[in-house]
């Protein structure tokens, strides 16, 4: 990862929570259906070692999706991400609802979105985050552009950027070696 600037480094060193869009994001975007409309995702491993490393950190996961999904659903509880808010189209409403059980303020939490669905949130989140190839409205938007596209790696180059800006990167990676 490139060299964080001051202002990005404040922002991601205050953060409590990463809160994900699904469908571009952790997802390369594109759904797949089989002969009797059963929906596949396709998950990076690199995103969810990179979750587990800021659960393992202290760090909160969650996310907040559009569309509802058993991929995502399974996908989720693998990794341990208790707060997970599916069909929800008013991502807002889903974003204040996760504030509100956590009591943690906006300004604690990442957000990475990638279509104009995301844009309530990622005005309002503390650190805003968006692939390399979400929309333009929401790349303009955002405090900080990942240099890999939704579903290629793009989750775990946040979990990084934030682990590093809070001097856990180090500490993880040596939790790793040890064991």
């Amino acid at each position: 990862m490139t060299m964080m600037d001051a202002a990005l480094r404040e922002r991601a060193s205050k953060i409590r929570m990463l809160v994900l869009d699904v469908d571009g994001v952790l997802t390369d975007g594109k759904l797949f259906f089989d002969h009797a409309g059963n929906e596949t995702k396709a998950f990076h491993t690199r995103d969810g070692l990179g979750m587990k490393a800021l659960q393992r950190s202290g760090i909160e996961v969650a996310v907040i999706t559009g569309r509802k999904s058993e991929a995502v659903a399974h996908r989720m509880a693998q990794l341990g991400i208790e707060h997970v808010y599916q069909g929800r189209e008013d991502k807002l409403n889903a974003f204040l609802h996760l504030l509100d059980a956590t009591g943690l303020d906006p300004h604690q939490v990442c957000f990475a979105g990638d279509d104009w669905i995301d844009l309530p949130v990622l005005l309002r989140a503390g650190l805003a985050v968006s692939v390399a190839d979400a929309e333009e409205r929401v790349r303009e938007s955002a405090h900080y552009i990942t240099s890999r596209n939704g579903g290629d790696g793009a989750v775990r180059e946040i979990c990084n950027m934030i682990l590093s800006a809070q001097g856990k990167d180090k500490e993880i990676l040596d939790q790793i070696l040890a064991s």
